[in-house]
């Protein structure tokens, strides 16, 4: 069984999950997540279970590390941890789930000590070689609270049994063990060329909950680099410009 814990999720856009833990209990996160801790909080740093266990931990896009954060006083310890880029902090209480949650690729923060993290690989041949972003996926494990992040609004879905919903991969935050995972051709050679969305679609087919996100963080880093290129052909046209007309207007006499 995964340490019972009560926890806090404060701001809108920006969010932090604050974690109180009573006396031996623990909760392990993503190395770097940590925000801040109580004074009698000790950090314990390791693969979480072997070599293979932080390679795994790795396919899925995390660190080989994962630290244990272990409350080692007589009261109550608070330790608080942020999301890496802008968007929501969901919590998943994985006894609702009946044990087993997957989501995405990188978007694990913490859960309590007793929670496992693996990769989930998917099912069909299609979804790996087409799935993209989500080609492998992270299974959760355990009995206990589990803290996943994602980017811009969440939105939550029911689907029923057999109610089917396409998704770009990348806007699916994680679902629950009993919705079907498949990727889908998107049809259409203008749509597959022109539609802005890829060759390719995930389809998930119910009963099961889903969550998804509004701005996957590789839709916004394809924005910064693509607004960054456009910045630096301005400053690479501006140099010209004033290298040029340096030439022309140089008052100097030879």
């Amino acid at each position: 069984m995964a340490d019972v814990i009560d926890y806090k999720i404060f701001g809108d856009d920006m969010q932090l999950v604050e974690i109180e833990l009573d006396p031996g209990e623990g909760i392990r996160a993503e190395v770097g997540a940590m925000m801040y801790m109580e004074n009698e909080i000790v950090m314990q740093t390791n693969t979480g279970g072997g070599l293979f266990k932080g390679l795994r931990r790795m396919m899925t896009g995390e660190s080989f590390f994962i630290t244990n954060f272990i409350q080692n006083g007589s009261g109550k310890g608070h330790v608080a941890f942020g999301a890496p880029y802008p968007g929501k902090i969901v919590p998943i209480d994985l006894i609702q789930f009946n044990g087993t949650f997957i989501c995405q690729k990188d978007s694990f923060l913490c859960a309590a000590n007793g929670v496992e993290i693996n990769i989930e690989f998917t099912k069909r041949m299609g979804a790996g070689l087409f799935g993209g972003e989500g080609f492998i996926l992270q299974r959760l494990e355990g009995h206990g609270m589990a803290f996943i992040h994602a980017g811009g609004a969440i939105i939550e879905k029911r689907l029923q049994p057999g109610e089917s919903l396409k998704v770009d991969t990348g806007c699916i935050v994680g679902f629950e063990n009993t919705v079907d995972y498949n990727i889908q051709f998107i049809g259409g050679f203008k749509n597959a060329l022109f539609g802005g969305e890829g060759m390719f679609l995930a389809k998930l087919t119910g009963p099961g909950i889903i969550y998804l996100q509004s701005l996957p963080f590789s839709r916004l880093a394809d924005r910064i680099i693509s607004a960054s290129r456009y910045q630096n052909k301005g400053e690479d046209r501006n140099n010209l410009r004033g290298f040029m007309g340096g030439i022309f207007n140089d008052d100097r006499r030879f």
